[in-house]
């Protein structure tokens, strides 16, 4: 009797386990997390500039779309609340197209640093050219604000530290009037309330201005910083 082949046969159990194998599926989608930030105190601001609806309550909606505004603009907690970082966020990207568009500050041949206290923006333009920022800012807090008007800058000091406020830094100073600069203020720029009389910026914005600014080049401050006394 001949001896059945089995190369018919080993065919045959292969076909069958391909038939009854299950085609592999789809990489399940990778689930959101959940938003739970509650309504923060620029609700309605953040609302209003994301086009959502303006209540003041906080919804899945608006948490999720504060939040991947605050990712976008690289937030350090982007967690959906809108806090008083998020909604300086929003000034400096409305501010963006045109930071002077009310003309508060003087266009000149030179460069003119421009310290907006109302909402507490601080850019440099050279003409009607903007030529850095405009950067969000944090001006003096009640009985030591800064003083508005025309100053000149009269001293620089890359790596300053208070004489006054507890060897606080001061890195990137720029003086421009009676003790007043332009500096960094190492880490939250939105602690505390305000300054003690300095325009302060992020630490990497002063750093950027220390390497743009000269001696004697204008700073113009108006406005008055919320919060604080007329």
């Amino acid at each position: 009797m001949r001896t059945p082949s089995l190369t018919g046969a080993v065919a045959a159990a292969a076909a069958t386990a391909l038939l009854c194998t299950a085609a592999p599926s789809a990489a399940a989608p990778v689930r959101d997390t959940a938003c739970t930030a509650p309504a923060g105190p620029y609700q309605r601001q953040l609302e209003q500039h994301l086009g959502l609806p303006v209540d003041g309550r906080q919804s899945d909606a608006d948490c999720r779309a504060i939040r991947a505004f605050q990712t976008a603009h690289g937030r350090p907690h982007a967690d959906g609340l809108a806090d008083l970082g998020t909604y300086r966020t929003v000034l400096v990207v409305e501010a963006t197209p045109d930071p002077n568009a009310a003309g508060r500050c003087p266009v000149e041949s030179s460069r003119v640093t421009c310290v907006d206290m109302d909402r507490q923006l601080l850019w440099v333009q050279k003409g009607k050219k903007v030529v850095f920022g405009p950067v969000p800012t944090r001006t003096g807090r009640d009985a030591q604000e800064t003083r508005p008007g025309r100053h000149t800058i009269y001293w620089r000091d890359r790596d300053h530290v208070s004489t006054i406020y507890d060897d606080a830094p001061m890195p990137y100073s720029q003086f421009f009037d009676g003790g007043q600069a332009l500096h960094g203020h190492p880490g939250d720029l939105y602690d505390g309330g305000g300054s003690a009389g300095c325009v302060n910026l992020t630490v990497d914005d002063a750093a950027k201005l220390w390497d743009l600014l000269a001696l004697d080049d204008v700073v113009y401050v108006w406005g008055v910083k919320p919060g604080t006394a007329d």
